[in-house]
């Protein structure tokens, strides 16, 4: 009887293996060049190595199969692309948004928040979020970047002398501070242990997604969640729901104290700071938080939405800045010259200012601005994403089936020498205006493209600029651990696979 049932299974795999690879499917998908693959399981032996060498294998495969090529996981296909030509027909789009298969991994955590929505529930989503991220509330946004960057410095000063400083730890906590004090409204100072527990469940939970990414027998929630990695995952998850429910009952809680009264925009400034003080809470700024608020009250989305959204832009509001930082640190302490350039350039914004950083400060810092546009050209907080084209599409001459899933290599393009000489090296030049010309507007994709571009990107550039140039204009870099033996591990977000530190030398300025 046993026997029967394992023949049949076996049996109804090979029919099924047969009908998809001599199929239309089939036939489209093996025209394309790949590695070559088993019969039923694919390529899934390829990847069943370590995160650092799955990345590895991963640029190789793409330098080795340009600019296309193809995985199968049993009977699943996988294109990976990093043309141009090709990426601008995946993301530039508009009828076709649907993410891929790959981001039903994140549903446990994110569920259907902006990340991983999709149709009319993502463009309700976008449509409320988008006046969070509009200039007149960055420019409130700008205070608190500078306010915790120099509140950073005065940490770091405080140690006395050059220090020695684990970037990953430093940078992740300031960045994590940022985004609860301006997107959540919610300050994070008295928060110290919490903040670190929520940022190493971040870490664990990314390792855990990718590698439940690589092993399909996993894909299913009820498998999953009976084995020992869907326990691991279990418990995390209660800290990072938790983490977040935390901050969105405090707002609500304010919001509360306050009769709601500040949903409907900005006041008064300085009869609100009176109330507030009178109510003993903290002055409050306009915060996406509030945008999410003042919908639930029209009915327009639960607390459970709420969450969902809460929860994908405290990950992609921390960890993508904090990973940029740390690599235009890095940068910045192995060229010399270039460290050198970019401080003067801060140093004279602040002298003009009486030694203080102002948004108008921010927004004049061309210098800094394409040290850090470089930064992310070879390391994009986001390496690669993953759409399924609801149509067929031609691809490098290739006719790609709808529905299959397409994998775009950011981490790629951007070190392709074909549009970019000498790809290696860190050239903040590339970047003027007259070095742009011509050069294929999908060839630099940093915070995506097309109509799920990063919503916050403004955002993010305000806050890198404040940061670095802050450090800048307080310390001098040292490399003490090198880019060239920086192990990368494959995750949701570009990610050092170990600690790396720089040496901060503090600056003694005049204005």
């Amino acid at each position: 009887m046993i026997f029967g049932i394992l023949a049949f299974f076996f049996l109804a795999i090979v029919v099924h293996f047969a009908i998809v690879h001599f199929g239309r499917v089939g036939r489209l998908i093996n025209a394309i060049p790949g590695p070559q693959a088993l019969p039923v399981f694919g390529n899934l032996y390829n990847v069943q190595v370590s995160s650092t060498d799955l990345w590895t294998l991963l640029r190789n495969l793409s330098d080795q199969y340009y600019p296309i090529y193809k995985l199968w996981g049993f009977t699943v296909p996988f294109l990976n692309i990093r043309h141009p030509k090709d990426i601008e027909v995946i993301l530039g789009n508009p009828k076709s948004i649907q993410k891929s298969e790959f981001y039903d991994l994140l549903m446990p955590w994110f569920n259907t928040g902006l990340l991983t929505s999709t149709g009319r529930k993502w463009q309700t989503r976008r449509k409320i979020l988008t006046p969070a991220f509009h200039f007149n509330v960055l420019q409130q946004f700008v205070d608190v970047f500078i306010e915790e960057s120099e509140r950073m410095n005065v940490t770091l000063k405080n140690e006395s002398g050059p220090i020695v400083k684990d970037l990953l730890s430093l940078i992740s906590e300031h960045t994590l501070n940022v985004i609860c004090d301006t997107a959540m409204g919610t300050s994070l100072k008295d928060k110290g242990p919490h903040q670190e527990k929520y940022r190493k469940a971040v870490y664990e939970m990314g390792h855990s997604i990718v590698q439940r990414m690589i092993r399909p027998w996993l894909y299913n929630d009820w498998v999953f969640f009976a084995s020992p990695s869907g326990w691991r995952q279990s418990k995390l998850l209660r800290t990072l729901h938790g983490f977040t429910m935390g901050i969105i009952k405090e707002r609500f809680s304010y919001h509360e104290k306050t009769n709601d009264k500040y949903l409907t925009g900005f006041t008064d400034e300085q009869k609100q700071k009176k109330d507030d003080v009178d109510l003993g809470i903290r002055k409050r700024r306009l915060a996406m938080l509030d945008l999410l608020i003042a919908a639930h009250r029209k009915d327009q989305i639960d607390i459970h939405g709420i969450r969902e959204e809460v929860d994908t832009f405290m990950f992609e509001g921390h960890d993508t800045t904090a990973m940029s930082i740390i690599f235009t640190i890095m940068l910045l302490a192995e060229h010399k010259e270039i460290q050198n350039r970019a401080r003067v350039e801060v140093k004279e914004m602040m002298d003009a200012n009486d030694g203080k950083m102002t948004m108008s400060g921010l927004q004049n810092l061309p210098y800094l601005e394409r040290c850090i546009k470089e930064s992310l050209r070879l390391y994009p907080s986001v390496p690669f994403i993953s759409r399924k084209p609801e149509k067929d599409l031609k691809l490098s001459n290739y006719t790609i089936p709808a529905n299959t899933t397409t994998h775009v290599h950011i981490v790629d393009v951007h070190r392709d020498p074909q549009f970019w000489p000498e790809p290696e090296v860190y050239n903040p030049d590339r970047f003027l205006p007259e070095n742009c010309q011509g050069r294929h507007p999908y060839c630099y994709i940093p915070f995506s493209a097309g109509p799920r571009n990063c919503i916050g990107q403004r955002f993010a550039m305000f806050e890198l600029k404040a940061v670095v140039g802050s450090l800048l204009y307080n310390f001098e870099f040292e490399p003490v651990d090198y880019l060239k033996d920086m192990l990368i591990t494959t995750d949701l977000v570009i990610r050092p696979a170990h600690p790396v530190r720089t040496k901060l030398i503090p600056i003694e300025n005049k204005c």
